[in-house]
């Protein structure tokens, strides 16, 4: 049962890397090391969140999350 689940999640993680890749550039990185790699990985991701909780709190009827 515990792999059925697993397999389950994978969808939803697939599209959120989906959608990380088409609002927050995720795939447009252009890099030499891994330090570089790793700063646009977590620079896109964390916009990524920002959209979600942003683009949530928009359907609530709420104001959007501060930018500072």
């Amino acid at each position: 049962m515990d792999l059925a689940r697993v397999a389950g999640s994978r969808w939803a993680v697939e599209e959120c890397f989906q959608q990380a890749k088409n609002q927050a550039g995720l795939d447009e990185y252009q890099v030499r090391d891994w330090r570089a790699w790793h700063a646009h990985i977590t620079l896109s991701m964390a916009a990524f969140a920002w959209l979600v909780v942003a683009r949530t709190l928009a359907a609530k009827g709420e104001p959007a999350p501060a930018t500072r």
